[in-house]
């Protein structure tokens, strides 16, 4: 068995996992004229049968987005959790949230792996973010007075599609915004950025403000490094305008002028590093919110002082290579901030514009293009039934980006994908 990695343009786009007969998410049918196979791939993000969408029922405006969210992205109806507290406060006491969270993790499926919140307010819960507090429960470390570390998230960086089961962490994201138009916006944009694989700019925006810029050092090696991935540009100025193709926005300023005046693609991410941004109503700077009203599909901010520690906010680097290679973008952000207590996730949770797979017939070969496999070896196995036996037929590596996996047609109804430990030696389980 050949198999060639090579560059291929992708087509039709699934995220999941189906095994013994159970689709988790997609795969592709294997019922066409042509005999064409089903490819089986492993789990590589989230998807609507993994995220629970927490509902206000005391708040008319949470009602009527988790009713929407719930419908157009298809979530189960027993991963709506609905729970009732007084709306409008921006700070939630420690208290009354811990007797709301223990109500929550009750009523939630155990395979749920991710939370939507369905409001604006409250964003905050004592001294850390109401995401974080969703994700991983009140907890003090989170917090700091003063400049100063604060608890680690060992979800940063990580490879998990299930932070739950990996890490007893549900990440968290708010569908906020200051009416339903503008939410059901934000959701539509997210919806409308699956699979489209943008052809954007990522701006990497270096300011003049020293205290609120620390990311900027980065931002020239990043250019460089995915350059063959992703058009990035290492902007020096305090803002751009009237740019068309916005993908990704990351700067750092107290408040960052024109940002109406630029059109950002379905998917776009946007933050600006300082103090307050996620202070999402009466900041004393500029509120992450705007990015959204703007037409981000997702920002980030801190709701108490969190110094300028670079970890503390989202790492652009990180954001980009796991949004590329296919990750949701709760997962892309999520995985990038290594003290994610006192910051909040905004923003439409299931957008993945770079997901999926493809395969068709090429020739002697059924090619496969795939972005979405984390860089590694893995193994391909044939077999004639969907339950197996499955057997070897081929071992390839994945970098980073889009690769065409050219398999020699063996007639072979089902293939699946198995990540390797390396080189081929030896099977990862192949896991639910």
């Amino acid at each position: 068995m050949a198999l060639v990695l090579r560059q291929g343009p992708l087509a039709v786009w699934r995220c999941g996992l189906f095994l013994m007969g159970w689709m988790l998410s997609g795969g592709l049918a294997a019922a066409h004229a042509d005999a064409q196979p089903t490819v089986f791939f492993p789990k590589t993000c989230l998807t609507a049968r993994d995220l629970a969408v927490i509902v206000n029922d005391a708040d008319p405006l949470s009602v009527r987005i988790g009713r929407y969210y719930a419908k157009v992205r298809r979530i189960p109806p027993q991963n709506v959790i609905h729970v009732r507290f007084p709306p409008g406060k921006a700070v939630m006491r420690p208290a009354q949230f811990m007797a709301l969270k223990a109500y929550v993790d009750a009523h939630t499926p155990r395979d749920v792996q991710a939370f939507a919140l369905t409001w604006t307010l409250p964003y905050r819960v004592g001294c850390m973010s109401i995401t974080t507090a969703f994700a991983a429960g009140y907890d003090r470390r989170f917090c700091a007075t003063g400049c100063k570390l604060t608890r680690f998230d060992p979800y940063f960086k990580s490879d998990s599609a299930r932070p739950y089961r990996d890490f007893g962490w549900r990440p968290t994201m708010m569908l906020a915004g200051a009416s339903f138009d503008a939410v059901k916006a934000l959701i539509d944009r997210g919806v409308a950025s699956d699979g489209t694989h943008p052809a954007g700019t990522g701006y990497l925006v270096d300011t003049d403000d020293r205290a609120r810029d620390v990311r900027a050092v980065e931002f020239s090696p990043l250019v460089r490094r995915m350059r063959p991935l992703v058009h990035l540009v290492h902007v020096r100025a305090n803002a751009i305008e009237d740019r068309k193709d916005v993908l990704f926005y990351f700067t750092g300023l107290a408040r960052v002028p024109m940002i109406e005046s630029n059109d950002y693609l379905p998917g776009a991410i946007a933050d600006h590093l300082t103090s307050y941004g996620g202070v999402l109503v009466d900041s004393s700077q500029m509120s992450a919110l705007r990015w959204l009203q703007a037409g981000a599909t997702g920002s980030y901010g801190t709701v108490v002082e969190p110094c300028d520690f670079p970890g503390k906010f989202p790492d652009p680097a990180v954001v980009i290579s796991r949004y590329l290679r296919g990750e949701t973008l709760i997962e892309a952000y999520w995985k990038s901030v290594a003290m994610p207590g006192q910051g909040v996730f905004i923003g439409e949770p299931l957008a993945r514009p770079y997901g999926g797979h493809a395969i068709y017939r090429d020739g002697r070969y059924w090619a496969i293009d795939v972005q979405t496999l984390p860089p590694g070896f893995y193994g391909i196995y044939g077999a004639d039934s969907g339950i197996g036996p499955y057997r070897r037929v081929g071992v390839f590596a994945v970098s980073l980006g889009t690769k065409r996996i050219d398999v020699l047609d063996t007639r072979d109804s089902f293939y699946r994908i198995v990540g390797q430990s390396s080189g081929g030696a030896q099977d990862v389980a192949w896991r639910r």
